[in-house]
């Protein structure tokens, strides 16, 4: 079988059912952590709720378009914060016992939510420029944002050009979110089925990203082309139990 007709199956579902009955959560194994483990110093963006994004979707499907063309100003904290919170805040715990699982505002298979959100900031007011992680489980239930500091970014603008594949443009805007993937949190549940539902999900945030940045008056857009290695060792991923699976730029 050639490696076209084998990613067209993995497109396909195969079994789902079978797959869930030999999962490690059938077999009685204990569900992984729902979010990586802070380690270093929080900060809190300021509440998003004032902001200006009172467009229709109707409106919002028209305006949404991938932007590529940025200023060189600053966008808000409360406007990233909305965007990070539409793609990965955590709402609700589904179990609130086990917290095995959480709703937000983007669905996925069984709300195990397997991705990561670190944010290299360029021009965001009120944040020094350097790299960040959003730590949702921090504020399960608010509309309230929360960031671990990870360190800077030397030469900022050349470092991330390289990791998205010597695209420039992308250097220039405000900030860009890269999207990691944890996949055993989904792999615990879903066996072999986990990797084609977690790329479903992940469309699924992309998405959010792009409406929520049309909501408040800022421009997007999502990349699949980057440096994998270079990408996870910035992050400090080790590109196996976690890798770099989506960017998003935002300015």
């Amino acid at each position: 079988m050639s490696n076209m007709q084998q990613n067209r199956q993995f497109m396909q579902c195969h079994d789902l059912r079978s797959a869930i009955e030999k999962s490690d959560q059938v077999q009685g194994i204990e569900s992984p952590a729902p979010g990586n483990a802070v380690t270093g110093k929080l900060i809190s963006l300021p509440p998003f709720t004032g902001i200006d994004k009172n467009r229709t979707y109707a409106e919002l499907l028209d305006i949404r378009r991938s932007i590529k063309a940025y200023e060189d100003k600053p966008i808000s904290a409360e406007q990233l914060g909305f965007i990070l919170w539409s793609a990965q805040g955590a709402q609700a715990y589904k179990n609130e016992k086990s917290r095995t699982g959480t709703f937000r505002p983007t669905p996925i298979g069984g709300g195990l939510h397997p991705f990561e959100t670190y944010i290299a900031v360029k021009h965001v007011t009120g944040l020094t420029p350097g790299l960040y992680r959003y730590v949702p489980l921090e504020n399960v239930g608010e509309k309230q944002v929360s960031l671990e500091m990870m360190g800077t970014l030397d030469d900022y603008e050349n470092k991330i050009a390289t990791m998205l594949a010597g695209q420039k443009w992308v250097s220039k805007a405000s900030a860009v979110l890269f999207f990691s993937c944890a996949p055993y949190r989904a792999e615990w549940r879903y066996g072999e089925s986990a990797h084609r539902i977690t790329l479903i999900g992940l469309g699924h945030v992309g998405q959010n990203v792009m409406l929520s940045a049309a909501a408040v008056g800022l421009g997007s857009c999502c990349l699949a082309s980057y440096d994998q290695q270079l990408c996870d060792k910035t992050l400090g991923l080790d590109g196996v139990d976690e890798y770099t699976v989506y960017i998003s730029a935002i300015g």
